[in-house]
């Protein structure tokens, strides 16, 4: 696998200097670092916008930085290992400059205001705007690689190479592709409250397509296909990791993770397991607000979703242990600020970043459920734990619940004024450059697909016959789709204002990209 580019980096003679020159696998990396759609990263939220908080916490930028290091320390523990190497090879090799690469570039589609954004869009593109594949931000981060960034040496997307854009592909499949397995890989069943919506998470719209499938062809008969190629395995491991360990710290130093409260829900847990675990599913539901019963929940939900690696051994090991490590460890003493706490907050951050990328192996014939990448048995436990913790404890607050809904009805409103300036022909020649370009690029894709691919379009035509009007209005859905994912928060906030004649600016930076 990648053997045309490895003898191409072979071949540039010896010494560093002249493979840092020819590898292009850097050159992806590099110009995944400079597009534009990597610099807005830094405006865009990862769980809390930075000024909502009032202090430091991550962006989708620091996100992407901390997983592509922990990706390419993954991949270079994989490689080093000389037991792997003809796995590795089997399977399609494991470049960690592929991998590094993939990393930077797999939050690029991320739209304003974090995952809640990436629902909101969702919600607008398949019901207002009848996008048969409405949002997703895989997805869009593919579109971008491939299709809206143009500042690849072709007029469209990034032009990377056919093996990063593979290792991207966390979702190897578009929305409503069936698989045509019986147990459906992680993130391919429908949501349990949208039937017939598709795919919960997936990697490509059907406008790429066709990028999907080339970026998939070299690893024919090497992996199944729907299965992550390996080097898209480490990435999404390392992401997992990464989301495991920052959001908590992010959430120590705001004070809103309290010691009290988790102390509670693992202690109690810890100490009534066998009482919890005797508890029917409606007796658990009625008492969920007590401790204890949110993580004897998320207990059954592992059994139901993953036996294959699922052991209650297991399970209490990882709580004790993130007991030990983060209640009576991390958050044990109030984040004030102070060097001590620096100190806590770091030593908490390296001691399981270490532990988790050290733990990680790979396996040949994995459950559809994994990866060929995966996490020691334990260590996978204990991430579960960590993300429960910041689920329950911050995701599910209702003050963030409140800041969130405003927020979507900012992105409703926002879209609803940016359909009304797309579709009035009077304004036609004063729109947004980017705006017209997106809608322009958009129209030729669909004319496309209703002339080769007509069913791929039948969920918003109603009918196999694709006319041309539902071209054009898909076309504009999609346009303002890709033009509000391509904005940060306080460009999405500002354009609104404007929109909306609340602001008395007259130049605003809402039309950078």
């Amino acid at each position: 696998m990648h053997n045309e580019q490895r003898s191409a980096r072979r071949s540039a003679g010896v010494g560093r200097t002249a493979d840092l020159a020819t590898n292009p696998f850097r050159v992806d990396r590099d110009r995944v670092a400079s597009s534009p759609f990597f610099a807005r990263l830094g405006g865009v939220t990862q769980v809390v916008s930075s000024t909502g908080s009032g202090l430091l916490v991550h962006n989708r930028l620091t996100h992407s930085l901390k997983v592509a290091q922990a990706a390419r320390a993954i991949a270079e523990r994989l490689t080093g290992r000389p037991e792997l190497t003809a796995v590795l090879e089997k399977l399609g090799g494991c470049d960690p400059d592929v991998v590094e690469a993939a990393a930077l570039a797999h939050d690029l589609g991320h739209p304003p205001f974090g995952h809640l954004g990436e629902q909101v869009l969702d919600r607008l593109a398949r019901h207002r705007f009848g996008l048969p594949d409405g949002f997703e931000g895989n997805a869009q981060s593919f579109r971008i690689i491939t299709t809206t960034d143009v500042r690849g040496p072709k007029a469209l997307g990034l032009d990377l190479t056919v093996a990063v854009r593979a290792a991207m592909l966390k979702y190897p499949w578009t929305r409503h592709q069936p698989l045509g397995l019986a147990v459906a890989p992680r993130g391919a069943a429908e949501p349990d409250d949208m039937p017939g919506t598709g795919s919960s998470k997936f990697s490509a719209y059907v406008t790429e397509i066709n990028d999907l499938r080339q970026a998939r062809e070299p690893f024919d008969g090497r992996i199944e296909s729907w299965q992550q190629t390996v080097e898209a395995s480490v990435m999404d491991t390392a992401d997992d990791i990464a989301y495991a360990i920052h959001d908590l710290e992010d959430f120590h130093r705001v004070g809103v993770l309290q010691h009290a409260t988790v102390a509670a829900e693992l202690g109690t847990w810890q100490a009534q397991a066998l009482d919890l675990a005797a508890l029917s599913d409606a007796e658990l539901s009625a008492e969920i607000r007590m401790p204890g019963r949110s993580l004897e929940t998320l207990r059954r939900r592992m059994h139901l979703k993953d036996s294959w690696v699922m052991s209650d051994e297991a399970f209490a090991l990882a709580v004790r242990k993130v007991g030990k490590e983060l209640v009576d460890g991390l958050l044990a003493v109030p984040f004030d600020g102070s060097v001590e706490a620096e100190q806590a907050v770091a030593g908490f951050s390296a001691r399981w970043t270490r532990r988790l990328v050290d733990a990680v192996g790979v396996i040949e014939e994995p459950t559809p459920r994994s990866g060929h990448v995966v996490l020691a048995v334990q260590q996978w436990h204990e991430v579960q734990v960590l993300k429960f913790v910041h689920r329950r404890f911050v995701l599910l607050r209702p003050d963030l619940a409140l800041h969130q809904r405003g927020q979507a009805r900012l992105l409703g409103s926002l879209v609803d004024a940016l359909e009304q300036w797309v579709t009035d022909r009077a304004e036609a020649d004063r729109l947004p450059r980017r705006l017209h370009d997106l809608v322009e690029l958009a129209e030729t894709e669909y004319a496309a697909l209703a002339r080769t691919e007509p069913s791929t379009l039948v969920g918003a035509a109603g009918d196999p016959h694709v006319g041309p009007d539902v071209v054009r209005g898909l076309a504009r859905g999609r346009a303002v789709v890709d033009f509000v994912a391509s904005l940060t928060d306080n460009q999405a906030a500002a354009l609104l204002e404007a929109l909306s004649g609340r602001t008395g600016q007259l130049w605003t930076d809402a039309f950078v990209l």
